[in-house]
């Protein structure tokens, strides 16, 4: 009797982004993967879709949470920011003390419901002088490193471009190149943000173009690697194209979702 061959086992891994304070799905994110990817941006300060979550709506109120959304949604950011700066003058000279005290309340939940192993970079909401603090033995924190997940190289470059929002980790231009290029090649590329492409970048909801990266959409067509996964654009206009040898795949708005993308070999 001619025996049965044996099934090759396959690896799973699911990756999920932009979290933003979503802990009870990310606590089953992981259920029935060898490991997890998250591409940051765990904090959740404001909420676009329902303005009572977030840091925000908790210090100053759900109609001052909607006003500001009013102003940024229509790009009026000088007004958002005078607007917010007169609501942070009422909290004092304890500003960051108080921002903080809330995100680290959000990580304390956040991180203990990672499973084991998790590999995670930054997103551009993100602090990452606190991780070290929060991460267990059983997830790895990368920005600008790689790592082999089932026989295939991973790259991760955390944090996001500068832009008129001043979120918590952007960083310069050259400094995010100078991650990008520590990477070199790779089976999959993990990102944050999007590499610098129209259809990848523009955000359907809040009617804007958020900050993509040139340095890696150049990175993806010299080193060809098998797939760029990113988060950062929550509705995007496309959320997958491919770029020569390379599918690109925006893995997901997760906090609205509640669902990790899917990578099998």
């Amino acid at each position: 009797m001619a025996s049965t061959p044996a099934r090759t086992r396959t690896t799973r891994v699911h990756v999920v982004s932009d979290v933003h304070g979503n802990a009870r799905d990310l606590a089953r994110a992981g259920d029935g993967a060898d490991a997890l990817v998250c591409l940051g941006d765990l904090v959740l300060f404001l909420d676009y879709a329902d303005h009572s979550r977030g840091i925000f709506p908790d210090l100053f109120g759900v109609e001052n949470a909607d006003r500001i959304v009013e102003l940024r949604t229509a790009r009026r950011f000088e007004e958002a920011r005078a607007f917010g700066a007169r609501l942070w003058a009422g909290v004092g000279d304890d500003r960051a003390a108080v921002i903080e005290q809330a995100v680290r309340k959000q990580y304390a939940e956040l991180f203990a419901a990672f499973p084991t192993p998790t590999y995670a970079t930054y997103g551009n909401v993100d602090m990452p002088p606190l991780w070290s603090e929060y991460a267990g033995e059983g997830t790895t924190v990368l920005d600008g490193e790689r790592v082999e997940i089932g026989g295939r190289v991973f790259g991760f470059v955390g944090g996001g471009l500068r832009t008129p929002m001043r979120t918590p980790y952007e960083i310069s231009d050259e400094e995010y190149a100078a991650k990008i290029e520590a990477v070199g090649e790779v089976d999959v590329l993990c990102t944050h943000i999007p590499p610098e492409v129209p259809e990848l970048v523009y955000d359907t909801v809040a009617r804007r173009f958020e900050r993509g990266s040139r340095a890696l959409l150049e990175a993806i067509r010299r080193t060809r690697p098998r797939y760029a996964l990113f988060g950062h654009v929550h509705q995007p206009l496309a959320r997958r194209m491919r770029i020569g040898a390379t599918e690109c795949v925006n893995v997901g708005h997760f906090a609205g979702t509640g669902r990790p993308w899917v990578l099998e070999w």
